[in-house]
This record gives structure tokens, sequence and C-alpha cells, in this order.
């Protein structure tokens, strides 16, 4: 195997092979103890791609893994969710001791055909995230999620009937919500690290007004803020909506908005000459934003200087 080859794992029986796991008993969904997993993750290849949503309960995981391009260490109790086709990198020191459990639900997408689930599960923002922004459970928490893994767990392994999928996708949609709830929880709980995240915008932001690289490289978009802050688009333009009201986008505007009310009120800089310094490429759309945002034209908020 090469092992600086990305691996891509189509199929759950594929995934079961390739981590040397008894065959699945269904093979469309599968729920499997870390502690059965005796590859050891220094034989990975360098990135595993699979077509199957999965859902992991990990514990005392010793390894380091990289989700997109953000690392994470994992510490007791913590969730996290991948879509199909994400990239997951698993890297380990043959050294080390390797110690792993917990649980790892798979689920390909065509379990949840002709299923309201298969579209409610696009909806949960939470399967996009970067592993940096994984679900900490309190111990309450965790042991409720266990409860549910191990129900869907029974289910899988007693024999497939007509009810089957049916209580399996009731499970699985009870977990997705619970762990709706937790992550609603989380925005809350980490007030502290949220607002350090809030203060790193605006610093980064400042410093990117002041070095004008508004005039040279444009508005700055809003995965260009959440890559230099090392989260999520998503991540952040949820963190923003709780502690501000506004999109990440939203924010940017009205951070453009400041400056260019400074410019108007100190300068003698055409209105033209400020849209393009602000990263405009036609001051039409200058001109709108400002009149969305104040009420105003530029030209009638400068006019209120004189």
């Amino acid at each position: 195997m090469d092992l600086l080859t990305p691996h891509h794992l189509k199929t759950i029986a594929e995934y079961h092979r390739f981590m040397e796991l008894s065959k699945p008993e269904h093979p469309l969904i599968s729920v499997i103890k870390f502690e059965d997993i005796k590859r050891r993750p220094d034989n990975y290849p360098s990135s595993i791609i699979h077509n199957f949503y999965s859902i992991a309960l990990k514990k005392n995981f010793t390894a380091k893994m990289k989700y997109g391009q953000q690392d994470f260490d994992f510490d007791e109790g913590i969730m996290h969710f991948m879509s199909p086709k994400q990239v997951l990198t698993i890297q380990a020191s043959a050294d080390e001791e390797f110690k792993h459990s917990g649980w790892l639900l798979l689920i390909h997408p065509d379990f949840l055909w002709n299923t309201p689930l298969s579209k409610k599960i696009k909806q949960y923002a939470y399967f996009n995230y970067k592993l940096n922004e994984a679900l900490h459970l309190s111990e309450k928490e965790e042991i409720l999620v266990t409860d549910i893994i191990e129900k869907i767990a029974q289910e899988y392994h007693t024999n497939i009937d007509n009810f089957s999928q049916d209580v399996i996708v009731a499970q699985i949609d009870l977990l997705l919500t619970y762990s709706e709830r937790f992550y609603q929880r989380q925005f809350i709980t980490r007030k502290i690290a949220n607002h350090k995240i809030l203060t790193q915008l605006d610093a980064l932001l400042t410093d990117y007004f002041k070095n004008d690289n508004l005039s040279d490289k444009g508005i700055p978009t809003v995965q260009f803020i959440a890559d230099n802050l090392h989260i999520s688009a998503n991540y952040l333009s949820r963190l923003l909506q709780l502690l501000t009201g506004q999109s990440t986008k939203q924010f940017i505007h009205d951070k453009l908005i400041d400056l260019a009310k400074e410019k108007l009120s100190t300068t003698d800089l055409t209105v033209s000459e400020i849209a393009f310094s602000l990263g405009f490429k036609h001051p039409q759309s200058f001109n709108k934003l400002f009149k969305s945002k104040t009420n105003r034209s530029p030209i009638a908020f400068r006019q209120s200087f004189n």
C-alpha cells in the first residue's frame, strides 16, 4: 500500500476490510467499537476519504488527527462528524503506545434514502466543522450519547426485519437532535473562548484595513477570515450570529462602513476614490451598501459635517 496516496473507501465493507474488522452485518450501516479496530494508525495511508457519513465518540485516543487542514488532539468524551467525500488524516508514531476507545457509527446515504432524515442530515452544520470544533461532551451528555449508540448497536446486531431500518433511523435522528442541542450549549458555555475569537477577528480586520490590503486585494472574504482564525466559515458565522446577531459578511461590511465614515469625514477624497480604497470595484456598489447601512448616501453623510 502506498502510504502517501489518499485511500478512497467507497463502501462500508471496504472500510471493515481496511480496518481489519469482521464483515459488517449490514451493507449500508455499521456500529463499531474502536477497541475492536486492530490496525494501528501508523500503518494508515496519508489520508482517508470515504463515501458515507461517520459519527464518532472518541476517548483515550493517543494519535493525532487532521480534518481538512486542522490538527486536533482528542481528550475525554469528544464527538466529531464527517460527511461523505471529506478527508481525514491520522498520524501516529510507530513506537507510541496506541490507545483507542469509544464508538464509530458509519451510515451510507443510501440507508437514509426515502426517509425525512436523508434531507435533514444535510442541514446539520456540524457535519462541515473542522475537528478543532469538535463537540466536547459533559459526563451526562456522554452517557446519553453512549446509550443511544448502544441502542443502535443492539438493533444492528439483531436479525434484520421490516422494522429494522425505521428503528435505527429513528435512533440516528434522536442522536443528531441531541448533538445539535449540545452544540448550541457549547456555543454558550464557551463564552470566553468565543469572545477571544471575536477579539482576534477585530484585530485581523483592523490589520487588514491598516495595511492597504483593501485597495490591493479587495474586501476580505468570509473564507479568508475563517482560514486566518483557524476555524470553519460555518462555525464563525454561527458564533457571530450568537454574539452580535450578524453574519460574518454583515460584520465585515459594518467595519467597512465605519472606515468609510472616517474617510468621508476626515479626508477630501472623492466618493469614488474612497470606494476603490475600500476594495469596491464599482462605486455604485459602495454607494448601495453605504445607504443600506446608514439610510444616507455617502455624499449626504459628508455634507452633514459641513
